[in-house]
């Protein structure tokens, strides 16, 4: 029995020519050993990742010039079906002759958009996505290695949607801009949860910390309770920690925009909210500095205990400011 007659002539035309060849003649495929690494003068790096929800996995194989820190031989072995071997295949070849910092730049996008035929037309079914972010994690994984650091901290905001690379704070943000009910109104606005839905709602097959169903919720809620812009300049502690994520961000932009901005903007300069989490019983507010700020000495010293303070005192004297 052929393949054709297995998976049928429409599922096999969802993948793209390149995708197709690469499953069966991958160029990347195959391992760097300690001698050829040395005979390069280069260091070598062995990085594994995995997949738990499909049972996929990934070994990454860098050789990098330490002087530079250019990757000068990429290799990959994959434990997985054939889109993972095509996409690992693309992957090892977008990393190479790239800095380890370049390569930690290329997204799970990326190694979709490679794949193509043509640059309108996807690469893999929406349900064969993840394993272009298989691909995009053991990059991480690799330079974490090579840095010795820990890979998650190459992620300056949280990931919703792993397939189109869709923060938290763009979900939030589009959410209350365009006053969004559904999931497909928010998969038409950002494309998170078209691809294989596992960001939708528990039950995918990937866990998640967030789903979309979680932030439409939060919104509504937001909405009932009159809270979609807040009237009060000051907010007891308890008030604060009673919130939810979105009434939380809301709660911190209101405060900035009404005691800080303008003060940042007469620098030439401006902050953004990245995220909010719960550290014990502490409020860790993630911030990114903007303009003239980013580069300033007193972002880290008198201009963010002046945010941290004016926080403290509107909000909760639990807030942390943490510039990233």
């Amino acid at each position: 029995m052929g393949i054709d007659s297995l998976i049928g002539g429409t599922i096999w035309d969802e993948y793209s020519d390149k995708v197709t060849d690469l499953m069966n003649n991958p160029k990347n495929m195959g391992e760097i050993t300690e001698e050829e690494a040395k005979e390069m003068e280069a260091r070598l790096i062995v990085a594994d990742f995995g997949a738990e929800s499909c049972g996929d996995a990934v070994r990454l194989y860098w050789a990098v010039e330490p002087e530079t820190d250019v990757i000068l031989k990429s290799k990959f072995k994959s434990f997985g079906c054939g889109t993972a071997i095509a996409s690992s295949d693309t992957m090892a070849e977008l990393c190479l002759g790239k800095s380890v910092d370049e390569a930690v730049k290329i997204t799970n996008i990326d190694v979709e958009l490679a794949m193509r035929d043509n640059p309108d037309t996807p690469a893999v079914p929406p349900q064969k996505m993840h394993c272009s972010v298989m691909a995009y994690d053991v990059i991480k994984k690799a330079a974490a290695q090579y840095k010795g650091v820990d890979m998650e901290s190459f992620e300056e905001e949280v990931i919703v949607c792993e397939c189109a690379r869709v923060t938290l704070s763009t979900l939030q943000e589009v959410i209350r801009l365009n006053d969004l009910t559904t999931v497909e109104q928010i998969a038409d606005y950002t494309k998170a949860g078209a691809f294989c839905k596992s960001c939708i709602r528990p039950g995918g097959h990937e866990e998640k910390d967030i789903y979309l169903v979680d932030l439409l919720e939060e919104y509504e809620k937001e909405k009932l309770a009159g809270k979609a812009s807040l009237g009060n300049d000051a907010a007891p502690t308890s008030d604060f920690a009673a919130m939810t994520i979105v009434q939380r961000i809301k709660a911190v932009d209101k405060i900035v925009d009404d005691n800080i901005r303008q003060m940042l903007i007469m620098d030439g300069g401006d902050m953004e909210i990245l995220d909010i989490k719960e550290n014990g019983e502490n409020f860790d507010i993630y911030i990114r500095y903007l303009g003239a700020c980013s580069g300033c000495a007193s972002s880290s010293t008198g201009t963010l205990f002046a945010i941290e303070n004016v926080l403290k005192e509107k909000l909760s004297d639990k807030i942390r400011v943490l510039p990233i």
